[in-house]
């Protein structure tokens, strides 16, 4: 079983965790490294980084069930598991229906593969889903450990706490910009708002359910919304934002932060929240 996940984690792509930065994150107190961008089946990311820490947990943020295959993934799962017991977390969700020319309805995609990975052997409680509607919020707690939404707000987290019931994983994504200067933060913020989560259907479809309006999400998002999505300003505004998704029912949060240089907001925030 994989071990305690702490309150605060970070979520990047692997290319922008080196083997220094996983060790520096680890001393500030985080306890997970989620590993977005679609990880390759092999997940050789995930035991570089784990050979090179010692306690923080590594997941997945989030394997595409639509890129690799049930089966490769569950061998890797298996390695990574015997080299280094309690210390993995399997991320895995169906991404969004755009990237696949393969048609099949999602949620029965989700179902097979979740079949696939009780048949490799890979235990419920090691492995969390991808989700934002309510019909996979369910199947989240029904078939694992709990939850990783994406491109999310405080309210969506207490909104999947009440799904989720008490006793499984919730752990939301936040983006984050460490910069009192709201414009500029903005501008840093919006893109990777825009594109291209403001042009996919399930993430737009989760906005529109929260209340956001056609008018917000066009043109790149509107401030409210950009400023909703991307927590800035200093650490402890930052750290407010944390905490909101805390007070809603997280169990973690991971940040992703949007800064050039993340490891001073990985510090500050740390400092604010962990201290």
């Amino acid at each position: 079983m994989v071990n305690a996940l702490g309150k605060l984690g970070i979520w990047a792509h692997p290319s922008l965790v080196s083997d220094e930065l996983a060790q520096e994150v680890e001393k500030l107190g985080y306890g997970a490294i989620w590993l977005g961008g679609s990880p390759d089946a092999d997940l050789s990311d995930v035991d570089r980084l784990l050979g090179v820490t010692d306690r923080v947990v590594v997941a997945t943020g989030i394997v595409n069930m639509w890129k690799d295959d049930a089966a490769p993934v569950a061998e890797s799962y298996h390695r990574i598991v015997g080299r280094h017991p309690g210390r993995f977390l399997l991320g895995v969700g169906i991404g969004h229906p755009e990237a696949t020319k393969v048609y099949q309805k999602p949620y029965d995609k989700i179902v097979e593969y979740l079949d696939q990975l009780d048949e490799a052997g890979v235990p419920v409680e090691d492995r969390a889903l991808a989700a934002l509607g309510p019909k996979v919020l369910k199947l989240s707690a029904e078939r694992s450990a709990g939850a990783h939404p994406y491109l999310t707000t405080p309210e969506h987290t207490r909104q999947a706490r009440e799904i989720l019931g008490e006793g499984k994983l919730l752990v939301p994504e936040h983006k984050v910009v460490l910069d009192t200067d709201p414009e500029r933060a903005r501008s840093i913020g919006r893109p990777r708002v825009e594109n291209p989560y403001l042009h996919l259907t399930n993430y737009v479809s989760n906005l529109k359910r929260l209340g956001w309006t056609d008018e917000d999400l066009a043109n790149g998002g509107s401030d409210r919304l950009v400023d909703a999505l991307v927590l800035h300003g200093t650490a402890e505004q930052i750290a407010d934002g944390v905490r909101a998704h805390w007070d809603a029912g997280a169990d973690q949060v991971c940040i992703q932060v949007l800064n050039e240089d993340p490891l001073p907001v990985y510090r500050a925030v740390a400092e604010a929240l962990l201290s």
